[in-house]
């Protein structure tokens, strides 16, 4: 484990960004930076489409939403 300086700027939008998300700043650091990676990694795929394989390489299973009437 290391320490990563940011400016000050990131820092903020980090934190704004990790209290939507419901993670801790690191958490978010972290979810940033592993998305960022493999965006690299996957240059022709969208960042959902890297999302969603991650949430199934996790076992999450999307279930359809029903959208009911109003």
């Amino acid at each position: 484990m290391g320490i990563v300086n940011i400016d000050d700027d990131l820092h903020d939008q980090l934190r704004k960004a990790s209290a939507v998300s419901c993670r801790s700043i690191n958490a978010q650091a972290a979810f940033w930076i592993r998305i960022g990676m493999l965006c690299e990694m996957n240059p022709t795929q969208s960042f959902n489409d890297i999302v969603a394989r991650e949430l199934r390489a996790a076992g999450v299973v999307a279930h359809p939403i029903k959208m009911g009437s109003a």
